[in-house]
């Protein structure tokens, strides 16, 4: 029994190191930010297919959901082309330590939601937030357009978070995946025909490196770890899932940091704001572990 524990937080922490390495495969990988995200969701899109078809889960769901979950499809694939876009405009470190600022917007979006109240130090941690950005934003001044598609990319991903809470509630996650895959192509590919970038021969025209990157980045990052992650929660509580998972900008930056020393190595006030936005993701899920130990 404690072996299988053991196994389920190990496998938790491999899913987070996968997380923090899509940062890697974005800066890998040369496309786009645009047609990476279309190709993504695409492969991924398709995995989940496969995988709802061999567990014989029904994909029949109410036009009024559909309607809904490609409103999230939208907003996930914003999230996603901003996410690359930072690190295309920027690096790995900082697009990773504006994405912690999501507990910030977290705490501002899910009240509305879920209609309860503000916490008083839900606040104060926002503030420690906005100072990390400030003493980051000082240093890396070059890479402010990165830092603004890093915060967007943010709030994206804190929105997509909350409709999904919402969910999981009635429908099966894969299937709400695959709608959301699906309408999150389909959104860009509107983009791509109404700007004018068509779908011709050379947007198919890619280097074996970046199919193969691709693929891992649609299948292992994607789709395995959606899946994934749905089996260790059976296992794990909410709490120890949550607080892990804020461990993703520390396993991106570290691993960024060795694989691209040249590029990431940042000022010491850098790894100061980072530091004071990462600890306060992580003292937030202390606290409301503290105040509501079944979260």
């Amino acid at each position: 029994m404690q072996s299988d524990k053991l196994k389920n937080y190990l496998h938790l922490h491999f899913l987070v190191l996968i997380a923090g390495f899509t940062a890697i495969l974005g800066e890998l990988i040369s496309l786009e930010a645009i047609p990476l995200v279309w190709y993504r969701m695409t492969i991924a899109g398709l995995l989940m297919f496969i995988f709802i078809k061999l567990k014989k889960t029904p994909l029949k769901v109410p036009l009024k959901a559909i309607v809904r979950f490609s409103i999230a499809g939208v907003i996930i694939a914003l999230h996603w082309i901003t996410f690359f876009a930072a690190i295309k405009a920027s690096n790995i470190s900082i697009t990773l330590a504006m994405f912690s600022t999501g507990a910030f917007f977290a705490s501002l979006i899910e009240p509305l939601f879920y209609k309860r109240k503000i916490i008083g130090y839900e606040i104060i941690f926002g503030f420690i937030v906005i100072a990390g950005v400030v003493l980051i934003t000082q240093t890396e001044l070059k890479y402010i357009f990165g830092i603004t598609l890093g915060i967007s990319s943010a709030l994206f991903s804190t929105l997509f978070a909350v409709l999904n809470g919402q969910f999981v509630k009635n429908y099966k996650a894969s299937v709400i995946s695959f709608y959301e895959f699906i309408s999150g192509v389909l959104f860009i590919s509107i983009f791509i025909a109404l700007t004018g970038n068509g779908f011709d021969a050379s947007y198919f025209q890619l280097t074996g490196t970046d199919w193969i990157l691709l693929f891992v980045l649609a299948s292992i990052c994607t789709a395995y770890a959606f899946i994934a992650s749905i089996h260790v929660m059976k296992c794990i509580s909410p709490y120890t899932l949550v607080l892990t998972y804020n461990l993703e900008p520390i396993y991106g930056i570290v691993l960024a940091i060795i694989l691209f020393p040249e590029t990431e190595t940042m000022q010491p006030l850098f790894y100061i704001g980072a530091g004071l936005i990462i600890s306060t993701v992580l003292l937030n899920a202390v606290f409301k572990n503290i105040n509501n130990p079944k979260i």
